[in-house]
């Protein structure tokens, strides 16, 4: 659940932040915010990814 909550306070930065940028005219900005708030997004699922990989070898022994 914690991750669950962690991605969805990353979105909701991001799209406030967004959405800000945009009314104030910077649209360029706005998307690399966007993009930023993915990367951050996709790193938190790669490590969480590794952990499980990492788990799953000490439990099944190393092949």
């Amino acid at each position: 659940m914690e991750i669950i909550f962690k991605i969805a306070a990353v979105g909701l930065i991001t799209a406030m932040v967004g959405a800000l940028l945009k009314k104030s005219g910077k649209d360029e900005i706005a998307t690399l915010v966007g993009l930023a708030g993915l990367v951050i997004v996709l790193l938190l699922v790669v490590d969480m990814l590794s952990e499980l990989f990492t788990a799953l070898q000490t439990v099944f022994g190393e092949f």
